[in-house]
């Protein structure tokens, strides 16, 4: 298979660092970073192999010192996770987040990352739901829809996603763009971490969630009176679930049934985002407008970076 790279429109300085899980091929990790080059990025790599502890990229101090370092290096334009899966969430006490948001960085990443998107929506800084090295940049066949979501958000102020949803009514509102992995948004509910806007396009994505889990972290969401105040709510790739004899008929379609049976506002599936292969790249806290029409939905976004 050929890769028609995306490349950059003028390169641009990246950082890589481990904020939370460890890799799980260092020889990948190098391939990754070499295709990062090949599509116009200065690299500098911040994830240190020896460093790895228990199943992080490194201990809660040095993944805390690489954002802090990155966010500091006055040659870096991008700071770019190295992978997901956990131990943001250890990090959030020792962060300097005045550092982080000041740096006018842009950050991309997603899964474990959304708590990083959701500090700086905190702060009105925009950053990226979107490619980590570990797997858009270290597979065998990168995705060529991903990377070039990326290349193009990265080399404009405005960026657009298009795609086909189940369920879409003729709609057209705006609002400011957040989310990110729905399991990670409920979590910090009702802390100092949390941000939700109001009157916003809510984006959600998990993996490996039974649907009833999914229904539960919504259900949190709601009760605490989020969702009620979005203009709509999108869902993206849920997967890697197993459902079981006892339940009885209840799956995703009928968690979404109910889930729509409670909002004011619509809910529409089918956004290119989460857990997968091809996935949109999607700036948090750009201004956002939402448009459906014939069951084809286009999501357009303007930010400054």
């Amino acid at each position: 298979m050929t890769l028609h790279l995306p490349l950059l429109k003028q390169p641009l300085d990246i950082a890589v660092v481990a904020p939370s899980g460890a890799p799980l091929n260092e020889a990948a990790v190098v391939q990754g970073l070499d295709l990062l080059r090949q599509q116009g990025f200065r690299v500098h790599s911040y994830y240190e192999p020896e460093h790895k502890y228990q199943r992080f990229g490194a201990t809660d101090e040095v993944r805390v010192r690489q954002l802090h370092a990155a966010a500091s290096d006055p040659q870096i334009r991008v700071v770019m996770a190295l992978r997901g899966s956990y131990g943001f969430s250890r990090l959030l006490p020792y962060l300097d987040l005045d550092l982080l948001a000041q740096s006018r960085k842009i950050f991309t990443g997603y899964s474990d990352f959304t708590l990083m998107h959701q500090l700086l929506l905190q702060r009105g800084v925009c950053s990226i739901a979107g490619p980590m090295l570990c797997d858009d940049y270290t597979r065998d066949n990168p995705d060529e829809y991903t990377l070039k979501q990326f290349a193009d958000c990265l080399s404009s102020s405005r960026h657009q996603v298009e795609f086909a949803s189940d369920m879409a009514p003729e709609l057209d509102v705006q609002g400011v763009l957040w989310g990110g992995n729905l399991a990670m948004l409920a979590h910090v509910v009702g802390t100092p971490y949390a941000a939700a806007p109001e009157n916003g396009i809510l984006f959600l994505e998990d993996i490996g969630e039974h649907p009833y889990r999914v229904e539960r972290m919504l259900l949190q969401l709601h009760y605490a009176g989020i969702l009620k105040k979005q203009k709509a709510i999108l869902l993206g790739n849920f997967s890697g679930y197993r459902l079981a004899e006892h339940d009885n008929g209840y799956d995703f379609a009928a968690l979404l049934a109910y889930l729509r049976s409670l909002m004011p506002c619509p809910v529409l599936t089918g956004l290119p985002f989460g857990h997968t292969r091809e996935r949109a790249t999607l700036v948090v806290g750009s201004q956002a407008r939402l448009t459906a029409k014939e069951g084809i939905v286009s999501l357009e976004m303007c930010y400054q970076w």
